[in-house]
């Protein structure tokens, strides 16, 4: 196993294409270790070097991946969401100490005037015209005569590579600092499980400020030598003539996406023909079995569910390729780290009892940044704790029974929300469902449910509840149904259950 990311990207032809995007000309290996190259020089110039934090504000697309991978190969680079707002951005740049944000020239994001709030540098990237996808150049928006980088050169294997914040859904986000060798140790654990070759061409549709697009959409596939095609983000509209362009061979998304792309499917059958893809992969949040038969069939190729989290740099479990067995409602077997289930007492678990889920390994982030309590809770006899619920059954395929946080204790009852969707998800009217938790003033909770409803179906609140209750006991029935067009989901495409009730006004 390499620990660092320059054998990593050594590994691609030098004429064969790395980077493509939309209707622009490719960039191949050579052009990105060039760009690799070039891009360390630069910010060592700058005076930024390994473990200087340099915050990444761009929109997706091949700059956007190229800039992470560049920066995560020789300085600490902290993506952040360019839908921030400017009070968002004040809290991530003086929580992360950024020396320095990089950000497209031209730029209106509010996080370049809280840069200068704080005192960061503001890099501006830019990009030539008729530069090849993911070429740029970065150039400083005020001279800089400082000195050099006191730690030049690429990153070593200890160093700083990634910080990304936890999402916060309970409580303060938390830093979650990854150094080299969590995020080689990762890319590899994840080409090694989809089975990489240079033939690949993954179509990125992931956002790459989020662990899922950075780590499985570009920098697992580059290892590889594979190519990765950068959209500018989901488009339900555009996947299919993206795919047309591409020629894909796999594409990795969250549910809610695929569950989109699959409304669309039927009438664009004759794309999916054109170009059969290998594998869809599936992970950030459970997919239903229904769903997973569904796309399966329309596009012909396997659907691989993976388990994957920010602190564990994405990938954790995932359901293997043929001929390898496919459990679904699972996320498979341990694909990196080592996994077991942990007791409440510290103990670990025999297969096929319930417990929390506990991990270590090379990919494992080595501890919160300056968080000794949640470290504290965090970590167990060396094992880093989840907080999610599962059960591993004889063959060591885990199934997620939910997050510790989101079961809902009704009355002393705990309610899977995971389950009730799964029954939801069965009635034929019924295209997507979230369950939570909403207050209760007896019971402290309640189960509650959003559903969107299939093109020209119907179905009633109480017809629901009938389907529920037919199927599961009382006390798991929603007492509440919301009919929405669409699920809330956050900034990454996840569903969120903790908070919704609150979101949704219901406030018991």
């Amino acid at each position: 196993m390499h620990t660092t990311l320059h054998p990593l990207l050594a590994q691609g032809a030098d004429g064969a294409t790395a980077i493509s995007a939309p209707g622009r000309a490719p960039l191949n290996f050579a052009g990105l270790r060039a760009l690799v190259a070039e891009t360390t020089a630069r910010l060592n110039a700058l005076g930024l070097g390994r473990n200087d934090r340099v915050a990444i504000v761009l929109p997706n697309g091949p700059e956007m991946a190229t800039c992470f991978v560049a920066c995560a190969s020789a300085v600490a680079s902290a993506p952040l969401n360019p839908a921030y707002r400017a009070d968002e951005f004040d809290f991530y740049l003086s929580d992360l100490g950024a020396k320095a944000l990089i950000v497209e020239r031209g730029s209106p994001s509010p996080a370049i005037e809280v840069a200068a709030r704080h005192g960061v540098r503001v890099i501006d990237l830019v990009v030539a015209d008729g530069a090849p996808a993911g070429r740029f150049t970065l150039e400083p928006r005020e001279p800089y005569a400082g000195a050099a980088a006191a730690l030049p050169g690429a990153a070593q294997a200890d160093d700083l590579s990634m910080l990304l914040h936890t999402s916060g859904t309970t409580s303060r986000p938390k830093i979650v600092p990854l150094s080299q060798k969590n995020l080689a140790a990762s890319a590899q654990h994840i080409a090694r499980t989809l089975q990489f070759t240079p033939a690949d061409c993954g179509l990125n549709i992931m956002p790459l400020f989020h662990i899922h697009g950075l780590i499985a959409g570009v920098l697992a596939p580059l290892s590889a030598g594979s190519q990765v095609f950068c959209t500018p983000g989901f488009n339900a509209l555009k996947f299919f003539a993206w795919m047309d362009e591409a020629r894909p061979t796999w594409y990795t998304a969250v549910p809610t996406m695929h569950q989109t792309i699959l409304a669309r499917a039927d009438k664009n059958r004759d794309v999916i023909a054109r170009h059969p893809l290998r594998f869809i992969r599936s992970s950030s949040s459970s997919i239903p079995p229904q769903v997973i038969a569904e796309i399966e069939q329309t596009f012909g190729c396997p659907l691989i569910e993976a388990y994957g989290m920010t602190e564990a740099t994405h990938q954790m479990a995932s359901n293997p390729l043929p001929p390898g067995v496919r459990k679904p409602g699972t996320v498979g077997v341990a694909a990196g780290p080592e996994i077991a289930i942990m007791g409440d007492d510290g103990t670990l678990l025999p297969r096929g009892a319930t417990g929390e889920i506990v991990i270590r390994g090379p990919n494992v982030t080595a501890g919160y940044e300056n968080n000794p309590k949640a470290n504290a809770e965090a970590f167990r006899d060396g094992w880093f704790r989840t907080g999610d619920q599962g059960v591993m059954d004889a063959d060591g395929y885990l199934s997620i029974t939910g997050r510790l946080k989101e079961i809902i204790n009704r009355g002393g009852e705990k309610v899977s929300p995971r389950e009730v969707d799964e029954i939801l998800m069965d009635h034929p009217a019924v295209a997507q469902v979230v369950t939570f938790g909403m207050p209760h003033a007896k019971l402290g909770e309640e189960v509650a449910a959003v559903v969107v409803l299939r093109e020209g179906q119907a179905a009633t609140e109480r017809e629901l509840q009938q389907f529920v209750a037919a199927r599961a006991a009382d006390f798991k029935v929603p007492k509440k149904i919301l009919f929405m067009d669409e699920i809330p989901k956050g900034a990454t495409g996840k569903l969120q259950r903790i908070g919704l009730a609150a979101k949704l006004g219901l406030t018991g």
